[in-house]
């Protein structure tokens, strides 16, 4: 049962110069348990994703000076995160039951819906009224106010609008501003970020922005990190450059399946299996949230506690019916793998051709959508019936 987790191996850029650097240089997944101290140094983060937006904030809180490389600007959402009201933890605790049916009854595994509403429903002034009270609430229940934000581009667009004005409206130099909404996918196309005063940040006089997809980091220095037109000197580097997501920590455990097939020769054209859950030529072996299943598009816990039960569950069955032996049908890992490019191909996701969702963010890694886009609730149905089924599409033997 591998629970290695969808986003552990982290991605360190091959960068030319990495290992001549004099100073400290970090990556956010690897981060030292006794902690870093920015004090009085000069700090280069590496990166704009969900994991840069929320460090970049509490480093800059910090740091002497501050420089962002930032390659892909990026939409985020304020978090609002504030202490749980007495009132609120009463209300999980005396509602435990309605919330978990909420989330397992949605796409996203949320404790709240996405209103069954267009954003062409409403007039221009509902509609702008509508996105001011999700933004000031912010969270993640921002993209729930409307059910086409990632299924039509019109409707996008006006989204996507509305987060482009508050970033001008935030960020005082208007240089940096346009950087940073300049953006250039779909809204939530990538996974979509939540922060704390992150646009605000760039308003401070010791964070600068650069934007490497003008000027490309050209290597690293031992004296800081050097682009195709300036040399910044710097004490740390932080890489916020993610994960070698969904199939990263899977292939470095190197695994062998029948006849000394390894899985990163079972996998060389992108995640092949069955509901996330089983690999053809793999016996007995079990994924938690694998690729192919609703995982990273979910709140984590849920799909990760689905999973565990199915596989239990699996496990006392076999046991019970004498079963030694459970593998994924070929013909069923083929089907499912066209199930879930379906999925994905009904929904702005995939024309974020840079997304880790896509394994883009890793040089030579397979191209391919990895996770169930046809959400949460209705993966598990797919999975109750097949398993009714006598577990159909799966192969048991004694």
């Amino acid at each position: 049962i591998t629970g290695v987790g969808c986003l552990s191996s982290a991605n360190v850029p091959k960068i030319d110069g990495l290992n001549d650097f004099r100073g400290d240089w970090y990556h956010t997944g690897q981060w030292p348990h006794e902690g870093v101290n920015f004090a009085g140094k000069r700090v280069g983060v590496v990166g704009t994703g969900s994991t840069g937006i929320q460090a970049i904030p509490v480093i800059a809180s910090q740091a002497k000076h501050l420089t962002v490389f930032q390659r892909t600007a990026n939409y985020s959402i304020p978090a609002r995160n504030a202490p749980l009201t007495e009132e609120f933890k009463q209300y999980a605790k005396t509602h435990t039951d309605e919330i978990r049916k909420i989330m397992n009854s949605n796409t996203n595994a949320h404790p709240f819906y996405i209103k069954d509403r267009s954003v062409f429903d409403v007039s221009d002034e509902e509609r702008e009224q509508i996105f001011e009270s999700a933004w000031k609430k912010g969270g993640l229940a921002f993209r729930a106010e409307f059910r086409d934000t990632l299924l039509n581009d019109k409707a996008n667009k006006l989204v996507a609008d509305f987060i482009c004005k508050k970033i001008r409206d935030i960020v005082k130099n208007p240089a940096t501003a346009e950087l940073l909404a300049d953006i250039d996918h779909p809204f939530a196309a990538k996974r979509p970020p939540v922060d704390s005063q992150y646009f605000e940040t760039y308003n401070l006089p010791h964070v600068d922005l650069v934007n490497i997809r003008a000027t490309p980091i050209d290597k690293i220095t031992p004296e800081g990190i050097r682009t195709t037109d300036k040399d910044y000197p710097l004490d740390i580097i932080v890489f916020a450059t993610g994960f070698d997501a969904m199939t990263g920590s899977l292939l470095k455990m190197d695994i062998e399946g029948r006849k000394g097939l390894t899985l990163r020769e079972a996998w060389h054209a992108g995640p092949r299996n069955y509901l996330g859950l089983q690999v053809p030529g793999f016996p007995n072996m079990f994924t938690i949230t694998g690729p192919g299943s609703p995982s990273v598009l979910c709140n984590m816990p849920p799909a990760i506690e689905h999973h565990v039960d199915w596989i239990t569950h699996c496990i006392a069955h076999m046991q019970k019916q004498g079963i030694k032996r459970i593998e994924a049908d070929d013909q069923a890992a083929d089907a499912w793998v066209q199930e879930v490019n379906a999925a994905a191909n009904s929904t702005l996701l995939p024309s974020a051709t840079h997304s880790w969702y896509l394994g883009a963010n890793v040089p030579g890694k397979p191209r391919v959508f990895m996770p169930y886009a046809g959400g949460f609730a209705k993966y598990q149905q797919i999975v109750a019936e097949r398993t009714g089924a006598n577990y159909l599409g799966f192969s048991l033997s004694r």
